[in-house]
């Protein structure tokens, strides 16, 4: 065969077969890589080789030496602790001074404590008349946008509105617009007069008396899936909302 073909039976660069043939063995490298080598082109060659002969040729395999390159010496050990402390410290100082120079004079400051005590020319006067508790606007409050309650009538309104449990209330305008509306409790009431309301929706009417003109008014024309929606004529009628 020749070195090409040898070097592609082995996998081998022709210039190792060269220099295994030549006994050029220093080229290929390090004893074990010439020995392995040996051993395959012999076992390919059909060559017994002898150990004693390889191992004498070749020559021993020597374990190659440690060179331990992580080694610190202990002065360069003990400086960089005391570095690393330095720096704790500092950064510690830099951070906590402030912050007791801030708080210092808070702390030093004594504290000034007023006496309790009633000058004498002041406990033999007479105390002074306590003050009229000024008059109070009452407030009252709503969860909407809902009027205050109207002034006493000397007739019947036109719509009154007697809520016995929660309900939802909006009124329009004859124009249109929104007037009022809220959620209004149990013992609420609402009056309007002829013509100051179009449009009104109530939510639970099972929870809300209606009167016109004094008289009990039946929702169910108006209602559906317990909503009411009706309107208000000019001379008090109540007439269903027509979609």
């Amino acid at each position: 065969m020749s070195r090409e073909q040898v070097s592609a039976r082995l996998k081998m660069p022709v210039r190792v077969i060269d220099a295994l043939e030549s006994d050029d063995w220093a080229v290929i490298g390090a004893p074990v890589f010439v020995r392995g080598q040996l051993r395959s082109y012999a076992r390919l060659m059909r060559i017994d080789l002898e150990a004693d002969l390889v191992q004498a040729q070749v020559g021993p395999v020597a374990p190659p030496e440690l060179v331990s390159h992580s080694h610190i010496p202990r002065y360069r050990h003990l400086l960089e602790q005391g570095t690393r402390r330095a720096v704790y410290i500092a950064i510690t100082a830099v951070i906590a001074v402030p912050v007791w120079l801030a708080t210092h004079p808070h702390l030093s400051n004594d504290p000034q404590v007023e006496s309790l005590d009633v000058p004498a020319s002041l406990s033999e006067a007479s105390p002074p008349e306590p003050a009229a508790p000024p008059q109070r606007t009452p407030l009252i409050a709503s969860m909407g946008t809902m009027r205050g309650a109207p002034a006493q009538r000397q007739s019947a309104p036109a719509l009154s509105l007697a809520f016995e449990g929660e309900s939802w209330v909006q009124v329009f305008a004859p124009d249109g617009s929104s007037l009022e509306k809220g959620l209004l409790d149990a013992g609420d009431r609402r009056t309007y007069d002829k013509g100051d309301v179009g449009r009104i929706v109530l939510g639970n009417t099972s929870a809300v008396k209606v009167l016109s003109a004094g008289e009990p008014v039946d929702l169910a024309p108006f209602s559906r899936a317990n909503v009411a929606r009706f309107t208000l004529s000019s001379d008090g009628s109540l007439a269903p909302v027509v979609d």
